[in-house]
């Protein structure tokens, strides 16, 4: 996970597959490769729209097939655990398998695979919350529910009403996410930033934004996504030259994917022309 976050995910892999081999009947291994994957996935994938770096990508990737693979193996062996076990943790398992077939869904617009995918990690993290009160990361999980229910756009709600998809509230899913943000054990980061991301993005709060952002780009100083964020929450705030700094940062820091690399140095160069008027 280190690796993962330092922007290095390439070689957080074979990390993974060890794991697998030397534990091949618990999800983690699994769940570790998939992490790894979307990092690259999402990375190749960023845009600049309306201002702002995110995934405004559409359609199927020749990198999803994989990646659902191990998602799906996640779910599997989880419930296999389950079944001879009810647990917090493998309700987690299950959970986070769900969600990360979820962003994968988004990323392709399939709006009822997202669906069926959210509300049974909602179930998950729901079980797993009831059996431990106290785990952050299933209260993370339950947040993303929560806020993007109550966020996203009027396909969401006609979904809703179609497909029986139960409700969220975005102050409990904010609330829910901080604490999985500064508790959480597994998915503390990821929380993190996609907890920034989403202030900035839906809710517009630039400030609270960066507040939250700033300690991915301290800790991780060498992951270009995470300095282009907050570079991006800079000069949304009209600190120019701060927002320079870190999108040279950025345009500094060593990727070895070669489809993340080019990506990265495409919307640093776009940003920087954009804050420096060259």
């Amino acid at each position: 996970m280190a690796d993962i976050y330092a922007g290095r995910p390439d070689a957080a892999i074979p990390i993974a597959r060890a794991l697998q081999e030397s534990q091949p009947d618990h999800p983690l291994g699994y769940l570790l490769e998939a992490e790894a994957d979307w990092w690259n996935i999402y990375c190749a994938a960023c845009q600049i729209k309306w201002g702002m770096v995110d995934d405004f990508s559409h359609g199927k990737r020749r990198t999803h097939d994989d990646y659902l693979k191990l998602a799906d193996k996640v779910v599997a062996l989880a419930k296999a655990q389950l079944a001879q076990s009810d647990t917090a943790e493998m309700h987690f398992y299950a959970g986070l398998g769900y969600a990360l077939k979820a962003r994968i869904y988004d990323e392709r617009d399939e709006h009822r695979n997202v669906a069926r995918s959210g509300v049974a990690a909602r179930t998950e993290f729901l079980r797993a919350l009831q059996l431990d009160p106290d785990m952050a990361d299933a209260k993370a999980g339950l947040g993303f529910y929560n806020y993007y229910v109550d966020t996203l756009s009027p396909i969401v709600k006609m979904l809703r009403f179609f497909m029986g998809i139960p409700g969220g509230n975005k102050e409990t899913g904010i609330r829910q996410m901080k604490e999985g943000a500064q508790n959480g054990v597994l998915f503390a980061v990821d929380t993190r930033y996609y907890l920034a991301k989403n202030l900035r993005t839906f809710d517009l709060k630039y400030a609270d934004a960066l507040e939250i952002a700033q300690p991915l780009a301290e800790k991780y100083p060498h992951n270009p996504i995470f300095l282009l964020l907050v570079g991006n929450l800079n000069a949304e705030l009209g600190r120019k030259d701060k927002a320079a700094d870190y999108f040279r940062e950025a345009l500094d820091a060593p990727v070895a994917n070669e489809d993340c690399a080019a990506r990265v140095k495409q919307l640093a160069n776009a940003f920087l022309d954009s804050v420096t008027g060259q």
